[in-house]
């Protein structure tokens, strides 16, 4: 079986969907900040599931990380017919009250790096017999959202890559898909700081094992977008009927950073 390669692998849907990947004996590519966690995660798979697994300790967020990736695989032989750009959070706040510098780097890990991925990993996905490509985006990325621009904005930006270039490949053997979930119970919320709608994503959030569960069986049917969860695609069709500002004031009321 040839290898899925997963960044943002150490937890949350990351995670989930390199189970679910494993229990289809798919050997594993996991990327992540965390050593320590990717080792944890990397032995858990290997022991249940029986499958090769290597991982990569690496800062996605430095400009030399896709090379670097690339690298790896290379060296290492692996032949890639899953490429999966999970990694990604958000920067929460007015804009003009983050640094630069943070909300750059969040831009570079949401989108200039799946974008990077592709284009680093189409040779070798293209020479395998079937190939997938899943890019995570979000909900978010249906709409502008307040204390969240770039972060929706990122979102938006790989959605819509995602789908142009599905249309360039749709001859090829690379399927090309975009999963778009709402919230979701991982560690996004802490790492964002966003503990003011704590209560929310409890009551409406999704565990990760389902939406991954989703996520690879929309992957392998071959769809162009990916919503899980019946409430998120009545809230992303709703998008393109309500005006744009009512959805916007909807979403600065739902995130703003007093409450």
């Amino acid at each position: 079986m040839t290898y899925a390669l997963i960044t943002g692998a150490s937890k949350g849907i990351g995670r989930s969907m390199a189970h679910a990947l494993a229990s289809r004996k798919y050997n594993l590519l996991l990327v992540a900040r965390s050593e320590e966690e990717l080792a944890t995660v990397a032995a858990e798979l290997s022991a249940r599931w029986q499958v090769k697994v290597a991982y990569l300790a690496l800062d996605l967020s430095l400009p030399e990380a896709t090379a670097k990736v690339y690298e790896w695989c290379k060296t290492g032989n692996y032949a890639v017919s899953v490429l999966i750009n999970n990694a990604g959070y958000a920067v929460w706040g007015n804009f003009a009250s983050r640094s630069l510098e943070e909300q750059q780097q969040m831009v570079r890990v949401n989108a200039e790096t799946p974008v990077a991925l592709c284009h680093y990993m189409l040779p070798m996905l293209q020479q395998q017999r079937q190939s997938y490509i899943l890019n995570v985006s979000s909900t978010a990325a249906y709409q502008a959202v307040p204390t969240l621009s770039l972060y929706a904005a990122s979102k938006s930006f790989l959605l819509l890559f995602s789908r142009a270039l599905r249309q360039e490949l749709k001859s090829s053997n690379v399927s090309v898909s975009c999963l778009c979930p709402g919230p979701v119970k991982t560690n996004f919320i802490n790492r964002a700081s966003m503990q003011a709608i704590q209560a929310t994503a409890d009551k409406y959030g999704m565990m990760p094992d389902a939406v991954a569960a989703v996520a690879i069986k929309g992957m392998f049917s071959k769809k162009a977008e990916i919503i899980p969860g019946a409430l998120n695609v009545v809230s992303a069709f709703l998008t393109r009927l309500v005006p744009k500002s009512l959805v916007e004031k909807i979403a600065a009321n739902l995130y703003k950073t007093e409450r």
